[in-house]
Parts: C-alpha cells; sequence; structure tokens
C-alpha cells in the first residue's frame, strides 16, 4: 500500500472514529438533559375560558406537579371554536415538556364538528394522562309524570316528534349523547338549543322541555335538590353516586356509553422519558385523598388514565363521535 494510501484510509478512519464520539456525546447530553427535566417552569394551556370544569380540575393540581417537578406549573387560559384554538397552539408549540395541553372531550368531538380544525388528534399529540371524567346523565323535571327512561322512549315512539329535550349546547356530549339515544332507539325527539347550561336549566326548572341531557358534575346540585329525576346514566355500569339509576347498557341500549373527560396532552415527539416522568408524577398527586375527595365534591371523580389507556380512549372516542355527528346532520363553519 503506498504512503497516499496508507494515509487516506487513516484519516477515513479517524474520521468515522470522530463522527461516532460525536453521536456519543449527543446521545449524552440529551439524556442529560432529559434527566434534568424540567430546568424552566411549566405551561399548561387550557383551551377553555377560567372557571370551566377542565380549568378547575387543572388548578386544583398545578401546584402539587411543580413541586413535584420542581419548577413552577402556570396555567394560560385560550378559549375558543370549542377549544381548538387552544389544542392547535399546543400541537403547534415545541415538544420539549414546557408546552401541555388540558382539554375535555372536545379533543375528540371538534374534528368531526368543526369544518375546519388545525390539528389532528390522532398524530400532533402523546397522550399523557385522563385526570378525570364522569358520565352523561338524563334527566326529566321533577314534576314530570315521565318516571323511567323506558317510558320516556315508549312516549317518544308514540308521539314522533312531540317530545322535546335540551343539553348545555351543539356539539358537547350531553348532546350527542342525546342524538346518539335517539339512533340507537329509533326515536324522534327534537333538540332545542340553549345558549349554555344556564338557559337550559332555567328552561328545565320551569317545565319548558321534557328533557335535560347533562354531564354528572355539573347538576349534581339539581340532583340532590330533587330538582330534576334522573332516568338513565351513559357510563357501562351504573354510576356509583346514582346507584339506582340504570346506565344505557342495562337498558340494552349497548355501545352507547359516552362521558366527559379532563386530560393533559403533550406535543407529538415529546421525549418519552418526559411523557413517562410526567405521567408518574400525575397519578402520584392524584391518589392522594385529599385530591380525590375534591374531585368527588365536583362529581369529576379521578381516573388517571395513563398514556397508553388514554390513546385507547382516543382511538375509540374519534369515530365514535364522527359517526354521531354524521348522523345528526352537525356542522359547525
Amino acid at each position: 500500500m503506498s504512503k497516499t494510501a496508507a494515509a487516506l484510509r487513516a484519516f477515513r478512519n479517524t474520521g468515522l472514529v470522530a463522527t461516532l464520539l460525536a453521536i456519543a456525546a449527543f446521545a449524552i447530553s440529551l439524556d442529560t438533559a432529559r434527566a434534568e427535566y424540567p430546568d424552566h417552569q411549566v405551561t399548561v394551556i387550557v383551551c377553555f375560558p377560567p372557571g370551566g370544569g377542565t380549568d378547575i380540575q387543572v388548578r386544583m393540581i398545578n401546584t402539587q406537579l411543580g413541586e413535584a417537578l420542581g419548577k413552577p406549573v402556570i396555567i394560560e387560559n385560550r378559549g375558543g371554536a370549542g377549544g381548538s384554538i387552544g389544542i392547535a397552539a399546543v400541537a403547534r408549540a415545541p415538544a420539549d415538556g414546557y408546552t401541555l395541553l388540558a382539554c375535555s372531550s372536545s379533543f375528540v368531538v371538534d374534528p368531526s364538528l368543526y369544518a375546519n380544525v388545525a390539528y389532528d388528534a390522532f398524530n400532533d399529540f402523546a397522550p399523557i394522562m385522563v385526570i378525570g371524567a364522569s358520565p352523561n346523565v338524563f334527566t326529566v323535571p321533577a314534576q314530570s309524570k315521565i318516571q323511567s327512561m323506558g317510558e320516556f322512549i315508549a312516549n317518544a315512539k308514540a308521539n314522533p316528534g312531540k317530545l322535546n329535550w335540551t343539553s348545555p349546547g351543539v356539539g358537547t356530549t350531553p348532546q350527542l349523547s342525546g342524538e346518539l339515544l335517539k339512533t340507537k332507539t329509533g326515536i324522534d325527539m327534537l333538540h332545542i338549543p340553549y345558549a349554555g347550561a344556564g338557559p337550559a336549566m332555567t328552561a328545565v326548572l320551569g317545565g319548558q322541555v321534557d328533557m335535560y341531557v347533562a354531564n354528572y358534575g355539573s347538576i349534581t346540585s339539581l340532583l340532590n335538590s330533587g330538582k330534576v329525576r334522573p332516568i338513565a346514566v351513559t357510563s357501562k355500569e351504573r354510576w356509583p353516586d346514582l346507584p339506582n339509576v340504570p346506565s344505557l347498557d342495562e337498558l340494552g341500549i349497548k355501545n352507547a356509553e359516552s362521558d366527559n373527560w379532563a386530560g393533559i396532552l403533550a406535543p407529538a415527539g415529546t421525549p418519552q422519558p418526559i411523557i413517562d416522568r410526567l405521567a408518574k408524577e400525575l397519578t402520584a398527586i392524584l391518589s392522594q385523598p385529599e385530591i380525590r375527595e375534591k374531585y368527588a365534591k365536583l362529581g369529576l371523580p379521578v381516573v388517571a388514565e395513563g398514556p397508553d389507556a388514554f390513546r385507547a380512549r382516543i382511538a375509540r372516542e374519534v369515530p365514535l363521535y364522527k359517526e354521531v355527528i354524521e348522523q345528526a346532520g352537525l356542522k359547525i363553519e
């Protein structure tokens, strides 16, 4: 071998070694950076205005999460378009664990409900934890003669289009639960839209509607005071706080389960060690008796579904609500 060839070979070998060393150094530095996460404050964007259920649930644990991480965890509200504005903002955020999303079931509803949604529920996010969830409840006014879901369905079938019902709003999971009931049972009832839960509740208490569908957490006071009568819940089994109220599944109305959840997600591509750290800390916080008690008072018991279960929930619910929305002809431009 000539001196020139030998020199060239030595140069190439040296270059290869240098490249491998550089890759190893980068991997070590990356692992170190992950191990040190976080080194500054973490922001959780709540995709609704302050004061709503999701906002309240996150604010009940953000201080504890900050203490566990060793850095502040602050809340930033970005409401609008059913939550999709805040969701899209996090989808575009750096995947470094410093910008997280707190959202509700709107996350799985909006892609089918809105004509233009700037995020992909499957590919733009890394699920971390469902922190709380509760079913929707079918209720009738206290003065109603209807005593059960069976009576309501029979009445609706005998009088097509004459019974009406309401919900907290178009595209909410309670409204979609009502639409799903129509599809599953073949009944014809008229949805009366109101501008939010407050006006809807007023109409219910005034006997202006035959049925009100709402999330359990939002009507616990009405239920406890006896102002409305629950006739069915959308959980798979009977809800512990309503032991005398049958589930739709128990009544023979299959595959109609729905609830309203609150969960935390990160942008897709967030390093797995960061996802694991956040899931671990959230699980520990949500297991604290005082936190569980606070959630229970809201009617939104702790669920603590980790990344895998959360991902499976999204995969199940996006097509479920897509079908319901298409069948009901719902679309918001």
